[in-house]
């Protein structure tokens, strides 16, 4: 039985549930919608009324909606079904770029823009008719674009306000880079997910000779950005965490970024001891590379490379490189954004799925319920390891 079950049998939904993924992330929509109908059809119906009965336990709850374009490239929002009075559910990944369609008869792959701009056709597609709308973006889009330091565009803010204006009640995102961008829109919903019990699950399911104590195990920050993700990790392990200081060039930019002149550690010693670097993501994997180079420097045993979002723009080859050397042991990441056959095929990789933990928080949610039990995995975490420590996992 579903971990939420309890819950959920003392509410009715708000309203039936829809689903529409936009293309990029169709196939973990797929098994989020599989998850749903299965528990959905073995749940204890008796405290709903007949009509709700009906429209609970669909074959499936995905909406039959599309974005096709012209030979321009121009493009419209279609939905193929009614959704009104809908409790419906838009998931994008805006970083998928395998994504492509045609212009003029060239091949273009979609940005983060043409997703933007897809999520925001369906959405006015719907026209207002559903009861209720929420956007499930794991990825925020141009979350790194935050604040304003300089004359600078707030894209991250003004596409939070375009969703709310559209009619959007709530917004799902998991890890976001700096969730105090949430302010934009102080009367929404807005909810940053943290993947931490699935880092663990991962780590614990491919890892088999792990020693979760202060002796054996370090938490590291990059940076100081990342370093509540690392405190909050290493107080549930009971385990000691260090942090690094990007010092920068800010006379300079260089790929749109302030080159990082070097790498300060803060810390107790790290010899002998694996270490899980965390970080909310791996962009071209300088960063965490060089982090690891560090930690070598100072001994340290084996080193975890963890991050929500693997982007890996500038490929694998870094990464292929850092392995031989010794420097990072394995990478982990989620499934929340665009894996390529190249990622999956590396042995050193492991991925964490998160379409089971996205179908519990649109079931919740569906039903009006809190879902402050599936943002804090404390419990989890901590019967995960004592499971691994028993040998069980």
């Amino acid at each position: 039985m579903p971990r939420n079950d309890e819950t959920l049998l003392t509410r009715k939904p708000v309203a039936p549930l829809g689903m529409i993924p936009l293309k990029g992330f169709r196939h973990q929509a797929e098994i989020v919608d599989n998850y749903l109908v299965e528990w959905r059809a073995n749940r204890d119906m008796q405290h709903m009324d007949d009509i709700t009965q009906i429209s609970y336990s669909a074959p499936s709850f995905i909406v039959d909606a599309c974005a096709p374009r012209f030979g321009s490239g121009e493009a419209k929002g279609l939905i193929k079904q009614s959704v009104r009075g809908l409790d419906l559910y838009l998931l994008v990944d805006p970083t998928n770029y395998s994504v492509t369609y045609t212009v003029s008869g060239h091949e273009n792959h979609m940005s983060p823009d043409d997703h933007f701009s897809d999520l925001k056709r369906l959405i006015a597609a719907a026209m207002g008719k559903a009861s209720r709308i929420t956007v499930i973006m794991p990825f925020l889009y141009e979350g790194r674009q935050h604040r304003r330091s300089m004359r600078e565009s707030l894209d991250c803010a003004l596409a939070l306000q375009d969703l709310v204006n559209m009619g959007v009640g709530n917004i799902i995102t998991f890890d976001a880079h700096d969730p105090r961008v949430q302010n934009a829109i102080p009367l929404a919903g807005f909810d940053t997910v943290q993947p931490t019990y699935q880092f663990v699950k991962g780590i614990c399911k491919n890892v088999k000779d792990l020693e979760f104590d202060n002796d054996h195990l370090m938490i590291i920050s990059p940076d100081e950005g990342a370093t509540q993700r690392a405190v909050y990790l290493a107080s549930v392990l009971g385990v000691d965490m260090g942090m690094f200081y990007k010092r920068r060039d800010y006379s300079k930019v260089i790929g749109g970024r302030n080159p990082i002149v070097a790498h300060e550690f803060l810390g107790s010693n790290v010899a002998g001891k694996d270490v899980i670097i965390m970080d909310d993501m791996i962009s071209s994997g300088e960063s965490m590379i060089d982090v690891a180079r560090e930690l070598k420097k100072r001994n340290a045993k084996r080193i975890f490379a963890v991050a929500t979002f693997g982007l890996f723009t500038n490929g694998m080859e870094k990464f292929d490189r850092a392995v031989e050397e010794g420097l990072i042991y394995k990478v982990v990441t989620t499934d929340l954004v665009y894996q390529s056959p190249e990622l999956l095929s590396r042995d050193y990789y492991i991925s964490c799925g998160l379409s089971k933990y996205i179908a519990f928080i649109i079931d919740t949610l569906n039903h009006d319920c809190s879902i402050e039990s599936l943002l804090n995995p404390y419990d989890r975490i901590q019967s995960l390891v004592s499971k691994y420590k028993r040998g069980e996992y």
